[in-house]
């Protein structure tokens, strides 16, 4: 949207009140996929406070080639690789400073949709099941199911094709369900039945 464009344009220019407005427009999502992909609020919250981090010191090389959500959420799936890889490691936390050396508190203390589910039996049984399928899987799952990007936008973040994402996104969701039946998390499907009068001769 072009109102984007300008919020973007000024934010690349070092305007703290703008990159501050891309923050309330994508903090959730991408806490979203923190969320799912850690299992843990606090870790998502971290997650998500160095992403935005490292987007503002790096707003002046952001060229633009591709969406800013793209580019965002390219350097929030990197980070939640990294924290996979270490778990044990010391927290990603360090504040978001402006001018003003005010911190900028992120996520939204609100709960979320997605915070809701993780506190249910199946969203924990959920983030549990993400964590066995392979990184190659979760990414796309948390990208599009959790997050909510287009296939434009994930071949982008990703940098794979969208005939890739689309077989990749298919795969992903069977691996997964094959994870939940085996955990017991679902039922598998009842066996068909015959219409009646319809026995083998």
């Amino acid at each position: 949207m072009s109102e984007d464009k300008n919020i973007l344009a000024r934010a690349r220019r070092g305007e703290l009140p703008a990159f501050e407005e891309l923050v309330t427009l994508y903090e959730k999502r991408v806490f979203a996929v923190a969320l799912r992909s850690s299992g843990s609020p606090e870790d998502a919250a971290d997650i998500t406070q160095e992403t935005f981090l490292r987007a503002w010191r790096g707003m002046d090389s952001f060229r633009g080639d591709s969406g800013f959500s793209t580019w965002l959420f390219r350097i929030a799936m990197n980070l939640c690789v990294d924290y996979a890889r270490r778990k044990n490691a010391a927290p990603l936390t360090q504040p978001l400073v402006g001018e003003d050396d005010m911190e900028r508190p992120i996520p939204d203390p609100a709960p979320t949709p997605e915070q809701r589910l993780d506190n249910s039996e199946l969203g924990r049984e959920l983030s549990e099941a993400l964590n066995e399928v392979s990184e190659e899987h979760r990414q796309i799952v948390l990208l599009r199911d959790v997050s909510g990007l287009s296939y434009t936008e994930i071949a982008e973040t990703l940098e794979i094709s969208e005939g890739t994402v689309k077989s990749r996104l298919s795969r992903a969701r069977l691996a997964l369900r094959d994870t939940l039946l085996r955990r017991g998390n679902i039922l598998p499907p009842a066996p068909s039945k015959q219409p009646k009068g319809g026995g083998q001769a």
